[in-house]
């Protein structure tokens, strides 16, 4: 049996999954926030209970929302602050008595796809996870590719490819820098566009659905949108050359991006053609504590 924890900043879930991938348990707890001691706790509780309620023990792997630093052993570029510079790959360990596999969520979420998702059976994947912020991730044949640095995929703090006039230096990003591709191509900055452009505070989604019932200034934030992904997913196709790219986050339930996107990357990939295909995770929300548990295989 495998179990696979996803730690988020709202919520932690875990599944366990039996030899044929089928699911045994599923369960969801919320996240004690601002609490890394109680983050380990709970962790650790939900894994015995997993066990307790299947009557078998399993392998742990767990998705993070950030990394162990090689250099340090620490946690490092979580959004979910207080796991940042703390020895969760130690401690974790050392409470359950097992060894533990860790990752980037992002890698869970492109593991899960590329093993029995939309990507399965594709050699190389590339995971991108559209929500509150962007992440990326890459599978060689069925390979998670981490990186000396453990970055491998963090597309999202690269910068805006082929910037217009307009979109220079771009909104300031938490990393320190301006223009990355986090700040044009996330639900919030989707919002803060459409904001911009003289529409009220909206969701993402909410600007979707406005701009499939017809709403000029809708439609054109979300044209605007879907350009900048060509632009970025462009330069993602030719550093890697993907078979496929699954998109996940909320805003990957935007039905549009999946034709709108590839019919506009080709000027921006070096190519006489695209054969690489966009296509919307298969697990949902699923993937990310689903490719948790994939660490070990």
């Amino acid at each position: 049996m495998r179990i696979g924890i996803d730690v988020g900043g709202t919520k932690i879930e875990g599944i366990a999954l039996d030899g044929d991938s089928s699911v045994l348990l599923r369960r969801r707890i919320a996240a004690p926030r601002d609490d890394y001691q109680q983050t380990l706790t709970a962790v650790a509780t939900l894994v015995r209970e997993i066990e307790t309620e299947t009557g078998r023990t399993g392998t742990v792997g767990v998705g993070i929302p950030g990394a162990i630093s090689p250099a340090t052993g620490l946690v490092k570029n979580a959004n979910s602050t207080w796991l940042n510079g703390r020895p969760l790959a130690d401690d974790l360990p050392r409470l359950l008595g097992r060894p533990v596999r860790f990752a980037n969520d992002a890698n869970c979420f492109a593991l899960s796809e590329a093993t029995d998702g939309a990507a399965a059976g594709a050699a190389v994947v590339f995971g991108v996870i559209i929500g509150t912020g962007t992440g990326g991730a890459i599978v060689a044949n069925g390979r998670l590719l981490v990186g000396p640095n453990a970055i491998a995929g963090e597309w999202g703090h690269n910068p805006l490819p082929a910037p217009l006039a307009s979109e220079r230096p771009g909104p300031a990003c938490y990393c320190g820098r301006s223009g990355c591709i986090e700040q044009f191509l996330s639900g919030p900055a989707l919002s803060r566009d459409y904001e911009a452009s003289g529409g009220a505070a909206s969701s993402a989604m909410d600007i979707a659905a406005r701009a499939a019932a017809g709403e000029a200034l809708a439609g054109a934030c979300l044209s605007r949108y879907e350009e900048r992904m060509a632009r970025a997913l462009g330069s993602i196709i030719n550093v890697i050359d993907p078979d496929v790219i699954v998109l996940g986050g909320g805003l990957s339930n935007i039905d549009r991006l999946y034709t709108s996107v590839p019919a506009q990357w080709a000027p921006y990939v070096f190519s006489d053609d695209v054969r690489t295909r966009l296509v919307r995770a298969m697990h949902g929300d699923s993937s990310g504590v689903r490719g948790a548990a994939w660490l070990w295989d």
